[in-house]
This record gives structure tokens, C-alpha cells and sequence, in this order.
């Protein structure tokens, strides 16, 4: 991707604040302003994601000719930058990041064209917050920089936890585990820190931990989680028992330290004739549809269609790992140390939060949700964006995106399925009967995005 000017202005307008508030912390930790202070490292990295820029080789090339972002060309040595790679404090990087998430979730509700799901918008009635986390493996380090000559071919990089926001789709809290095959349950403790009451998490199966569960739900904390194959319940209560909808309450654990008793909402819901895990109730083994569990046991607070269609949007932090790991290529680790690991990581996340922002302001300008915007389609199209501001066609990367003779790029997602109505009531099969729902918003149910 060639350099942006309109794009580097804004790049530097919205991370400057944040590299500044940084200069203490950088002279406190005795870093002396050489050539490769601070502000130029910040763009080095930024430009490496961007631009996909081979190696250490070319990126002191490319400083030397053209400068980076907001830095004039300097020349510095390609062992002088590759160095500083493997020293310059990941912290402040890290500092930098967390400085621009309040700006970011300041832009997002001043933003108020766009649409939530409807099941984001029930549930933003009954919680402060929506959240899901995860674990993800970072795989291969990719020899960028000369000095991994020595690192084993196919090394792993560690794994990092990841909590992000389900509104504004921002990250929350990021964690780096220097074990790659660490279980996802290293992060319970990281999780139970960070969560305030009166937030709804939404976890998958690596969480499957009866006394973390009892811990979050403490701190006044709700979660959503899959059921775990051949888990042993009893049923309590039922809400809702016909063909397409089960809604009960289950006790779970054998009532020790580790897996203490616990109450949980089991919702199943069917899809065609399609079994997909299985349960035992009091020894019979009994097929199941998609079954989920949830902390919130009143169908009135969070009904069952509802806890569906949540969880089925966990799936947007696969995505977010999708996008940083292939898109903006933290898939190839460009440095062995543990500190430019760091170093690469929050400046990736940081990327991505930049790109989440431009997504959803042209979301915002066109009225549709943020669902319906496409983030590698925009980072791609960038480069037309490029071409049409230099034949004076364009000014504004939001305007240019959002405009009806440039959906050819691909930035606004198709429609492939129809949409279906989400059922809002807690007791769907009376809704049924009665024919009336709480609301009837068109919406794209769970069904299709739990598969």
C-alpha cells in the first residue's frame, strides 16, 4: 500500500496526544531523544503493519527515502534499527494504545446513525456492559529482523487473552502468556480483575470452570458459555419445553472446592433436524440442539432467543483475531525477544482499533450496523482512496467509502440470508399462542451465526 497523506494526517492527529503523554514515562525510564526517540518509533511500527513491509532492510530504506507517517527521512543504520527493535519498551507502546481507547469510545457515541442489534439493545437495558473474551495462539515468528537468525524454525510466540467490547466492538484488555499452549483458563484471574459488576461476559467452552463462574457471579457479574459435551445436570425448573425451544434451570457440580454446586440456565435451541451436543439429565443421556448456559436464570431479564442471539455474536472476537492475524499480520511474529513480541502486539491492536473506528464512522455515515461494514474491504481500499485523492476525486476516506458509486469495493457486506424475526419474550411458545412478541425488529437471528 503506497503512503496516504490525508491518512497519515489523521494517523498523527489521533495517536500524537497519546505519544506525548508517553515523554515523561520514556524520560523517567532514562531513554535519551536520539534519532529513534519515541514519536519515530511509534510510526515505524504503524508503518510496518501498514505497509506489510518485508524486514527491518527495507523499512531503514524506506525511512531514508520517504520518512515514516510524520517523520521526516532520516537515515539511521538497518543494525541501529533492528536493535532498537529488540530494546525500545513495549510499555510504552502499550501506554500509548490504552491512551487512545477513551478517544476512540468518545468518537463512537458521538456517532448515532448507525444501528445496534437488537439483542445489544435489550441487553444494554439490563447491563452496563457487554463483553466477550477469549484465548488465541500466536503462531510463527517470522525472521524480520537479522538477529533471530539463532530462534528455532516454527517457534510459537506465546498466546494473549483479549477482551473486547460488544458495542463499540473496541478492545478492552489485552494479555500476553509467553506459554503457547497455555490454557485459556490462565486468564480467569486477569478476567475476574477486569470486570466491574453489572457486566454480561460472554465466554466459550475454555472457560468451562464451575468455580470461575461462581467468582464472576460474586462480583455481580453475568455470563453467557456453550454447554460442555456430556456434562452432568439436573433440572430444576422449567420455563419453556416444545419442539424448536427448551428454557430451564439446571444444577450443575459435584459440590467441592474445585467444582463447586452450581445453578445455571440451560437454553437449547433447534435447528432443522440438526443434533449438535449431548447432556445427561439424572443418567439418561439426551440429545441436544445448540445449547447454551447462562448465569441470568430470569427468562424475564435476558430471554431465551435473546441469550441465543448474544452468544452467537461471541463469534465477533474471532473475528477481531482474524483481522489482526491475518489482515494486519500478527500471524508472523517479526522478533524472537519477549519485548518486541510485545512491541508488535500492541502496535497491531492498536492498528485495529484505528481501523474499527474509520469502519464504524463509514457505518455511521451510511446508517447501516457495523456488522454490515467489512474491515479487510476498507483496509484494501485504502489504496483506491489513495488514487482517487490524487486526481482530485476525494477528500474524506468516511465519504469516499460511503458513496453509492464505490460499493463496488466491497467495504458495505452483501446480504446472503434472509432476514428473521428475534423473537423478544421470555416465554416464546406463549408468544406463539398469543401471536404477539415484545417487539418485532427484522433482525438476523442467532441461527445462522452460532453454526
Amino acid at each position: 500500500m503506497m503512503e496516504e497523506e490525508v491518512i497519515a494526517a489523521q494517523l498523527e492527529e489521533l495517536v500524537t496526544p497519546a505519544v506525548l503523554a508517553q515523554e515523561k514515562y520514556y524520560r523517567q525510564l532514562g531513554m535519551r531523544d536520539r534519532i529513534l526517540n519515541l514519536p519515530l518509533m511509534v510510526a515505524a511500527v504503524l508503518r510496518l503493519i501498514w505497509r506489510d513491509v518485508a524486514g527491518v532492510r527495507e523499512l531503514s530504506r524506506i525511512l531514508a527515502r520517504e520518512g515514516f507517517l510524520w517523520c521526516e527521512p532520516t537515515q539511521v543504520s538497518q543494525q541501529g534499527l533492528s536493535q532498537r527493535f529488540l530494546t525500545f519498551p513495549a510499555e510504552i507502546f502499550e501506554g500509548v494504545f490504552k491512551g487512545l481507547l477513551p478517544e476512540f469510545e468518545r468518537k463512537w457515541h458521538s456517532r448515532k446513525q448507525r444501528p445496534l442489534p437488537e439483542s445489544i439493545q435489550f441487553a444494554q437495558t439490563k447491563f452496563a456492559r457487554i463483553w466477550a473474551g477469549d484465548g488465541s495462539t500466536l503462531e510463527a515468528i517470522f525472521k524480520k529482523l537479522d538477529s533471530l537468525a539463532e530462534v528455532p524454525k516454527n517457534q510459537l510466540a506465546g498466546k494473549i487473552g483479549v477482551v473486547i467490547d460488544l458495542v463499540t466492538r473496541l478492545p478492552v484488555e489485552i494479555w500476553f502468556q509467553e506459554k503457547a499452549t497455555a490454557s485459556d483458563m490462565k486468564f480467569e484471574s486477569d478476567i475476574l480483575k477486569l470486570v466491574k459488576p453489572q457486566t454480561l461476559i460472554l465466554l466459550d467452552r475454555g472457560f468451562c470452570h464451575y468455580q470461575f463462574w461462581q467468582q464472576l457471579i460474586e462480583k455481580n457479574v453475568h455470563l453467557i458459555t456453550r454447554l460442555n459435551n456430556k456434562a452432568s445436570l439436573t433440572v430444576e425448573r422449567v420455563f419453556t419445553n416444545s419442539y424448536s425451544i427448551r428454557d430451564r434451570t439446571v444444577k450443575m457440580g459435584a459440590g467441592n472446592k474445585t467444582t463447586p454446586c452450581i445453578t445455571m440456565r440451560l437454553v437449547e435451541i433447534r435447528v432443522g433436524k440438526t443434533w449438535y451436543s449431548y447432556a445427561t439429565f439424572s443418567g439418561e443421556a439426551s440429545p441436544e440442539k445448540l445449547a447454551y448456559l447462562t448465569s441470568v436464570l430470569d427468562p424475564l431479564i435476558l430471554p431465551p432467543y435473546v441469550v441465543a442471539d448474544l452468544y452467537g455474536r461471541r463469534w465477533r472476537i474471532e473475528e477481531a483475531f482474524n483481522t489482526v492475524k491475518r489482515l494486519l499480520g500478527l500471524s508472523y511474529i517479526w522478533t524472537g525477544s519477549l519485548n518486541g513480541i510485545k512491541l508488535q502486539l500492541w502496535g497491531t491492536w492498536l492498528f485495529y482499533a484505528v481501523l474499527v473506528d474509520l469502519g464504524d464512522a463509514v457505518a455511521s455515515e451510511v446508517s447501516l450496523p457495523f456488522d454490515r461494514i467489512s474491515l479487510e474491504m476498507i483496509y484494501r481500499g485504502l489504496y483506491h482512496f489513495y488514487v482517487a485523492h490524487h486526481k482530485g476525486l476525494a477528500t474524506d476516506p468516511v465519504k469516499y467509502f460511503a458513496a453509492p458509486k464505490n460499493r463496488d469495493l466491497g467495504v458495505v457486506k452483501s446480504i446472503r440470508k434472509p432476514f428473521k424475526k428475534l423473537i423478544i419474550h421470555p416465554f416464546p411458545d406463549r408468544a406463539t399462542r398469543e401471536g404477539s412478541f415484545f417487539f418485532e425488529p427484522s433482525a438476523q437471528t442467532c441461527l445462522t451465526t452460532a453454526l
